[in-house]
C-alpha cells in the first residue's frame, strides 16, 4: 500500500498572492484522494483559508528572516507533521532549509537559488515573457510537478453558513430598495499603479447622484487627510480580514486597483472593475482575478510609451491617456449594465 501523501503549501507573502494559491488544495484533493493538505501562511493571511473544505491544517508562522536559529525553529515546528511534499511558492532561504531539515522528502520551489540547489529542491522555473498565463495557473504547476492534474484554476474563499446569513443581512441593509452595491477601494499598499486618493474622491462625487447604486468605501484604513463624504458608508474600517471578507461578499461590484481586495472579490465571485498597468510584469492576464466576471481599465499605449517610468508602484495614471475619475465612472455604468 502506498504511503498517504501529506502536502504542505507555503505562501508567505501578500494577501493577493495567497488568494491565488487557493486552487491548489482543491486540485490536490481531487488528484490524490485521501491525501492531507496543510498550508503555511503568515498570521494576517490565515483567514483566506478558514472554512476551506480542502485544507486540513492552517499553520501560522511569521518570521522567515535569515539565521540558523530561525531555520531550526521552523524545522522543529514542521517536523511532527511528517509532510511528504512541500511547495514553496515564494523563494525563501529559511523556508528551503527548514523544509529540508523537517524531513520533507519531495520539495518544490520557483527558482534555482543556491539554497535550492544545496537542499535538492526541484525548481519550477517561470518565463512570464514567453508564456502568458495567470499567477494562479503558475501556482498550479506545483500540482502537476507532484504528479497531479488540474481541472479548475478558479480561486475560492469559503464562507460558513453563519457568514452567508450575515452577508445576506448586510446586502439587505445596504440595498433596501434593490440598488446595486458598489464598493470603492482607494488604497493598495503601494503594490501596484493606482489613482491618487484625490481622484477617488472625485469619483465618489460623480457617483453621488447615480441612480440604482449604493456606494460604499471598503478600505480598512485610509491615509491621513483623506476625508470620505458623510453620505458614503465605510464598511470595513477597523474590521478584521474575515469580517471584511463577509462585507465584500455583499457587493455587486468592486472598483479598485490591482490589489488584494480585488482578489478577495474574485474568490467570492463578486464582479470587479480594476485599474491595471499593462507592463508585462503587471498585466491583467498575469495578475487579474480568476473565476469571477472581471473588467479592466488600462492607460493608453501612448501614455505608457511617453509617461511611464517602468515603475508601476510610482505610477498614478495622471495625464492625457491615463486613468481618471470620469473614465472610471463611465466604466462603472457600462459594467453594471453588462453584468
Amino acid at each position: 500500500m502506498s504511503k498517504r501523501r501529506k502536502f504542505l503549501l507555503a505562501r508567505i507573502d501578500r494577501l493577493g498572492d495567497t488568494i491565488l494559491t487557493t486552487p491548489i488544495p482543491r486540485e490536490l484533493k481531487r488528484s490524490f484522494p485521501g491525501c492531507e493538505v496543510s498550508v503555511l501562511v503568515r498570521s494576517y493571511t490565515k483567514d483566506v483559508f478558514c472554512n476551506n473544505p480542502y485544507v486540513d491544517n492552517i499553520l501560522v508562522w511569521d518570521d522567515f528572516s535569515r539565521g540558523t536559529g530561525k531555520i531550526f525553529a521552523l524545522a522543529k515546528f514542521l517536523r511532527p507533521y511528517h509532510f511528504t511534499d512541500g511547495f514553496m511558492i515564494l523563494p525563501n532561504e529559511t523556508l528551503a532549509y527548514s523544509f529540508f531539515l523537517a524531513g520533507i522528502k519531495r520539495r518544490y520551489g520557483t527558482s534555482r537559488k543556491p539554497y535550492h540547489i544545496i537542499t535538492g529542491t526541484k525548481a519550477l522555473v517561470r518565463d512570464h515573457e514567453k508564456i502568458d498565463k495567470s499567477e494562479a495557473e503558475w501556482c498550479l504547476d506545483f500540482v502537476k510537478a507532484a504528479g497531479g492534474t488540474v481541472e479548475d484554476i478558479s480561486t475560492a474563499i469559503y464562507l460558513t453558513d453563519e457568514e452567508k446569513e450575515k452577508t445576506k443581512e448586510i446586502k439587505k441593509r445596504l440595498s433596501s430598495n434593490g440598488e446595486k452595491v458598489v464598493g470603492v477601494h482607494i488604497t493598495n499598499g503601494g503594490s501596484a499603479s493606482n489613482m491618487p486618493a484625490e481622484e477617488y474622491l472625485r469619483l465618489l462625487n460623480l457617483l453621488k447622484d447615480a441612480k440604482n447604486m449604493k456606494i460604499v468605501v471598503t478600505d480598512n484604513q485610509l491615509p491621513e487627510g483623506v476625508n470620505i463624504p458623510e453620505w458614503v458608508e465605510q464598511i470595513n474600517i477597523n474590521k478584521s480580514l474575515r469580517q471584511a471578507i463577509v462585507n465584500f461578499a455583499a457587493l455587486d461590484l468592486l472598483v479598485s486597483s490591482a490589489t488584494g481586495t480585488m482578489h478577495i472579490c474574485g474568490a467570492l465571485k463578486v464582479n470587479t472593475l480594476s485599474l491595471f498597468c499593462p507592463l508585462p510584469a503587471c498585466k491583467p492576464s498575469l495578475w487579474g482575478p480568476v473565476g469571477n466576471r472581471a473588467r479592466f481599465i488600462m492607460p493608453t499605449l501612448h501614455y505608457c510609451a511617453t509617461k511611464c517610468n517602468n515603475d508601476p508602484k510610482n505610477c498614478n495614471f495622471n495625464g492625457e491617456g491615463g486613468i481618471n475619475a470620469e473614465l472610471v465612472f463611465s466604466e462603472i455604468n457600462s459594467v453594471l449594465e453588462s453584468f
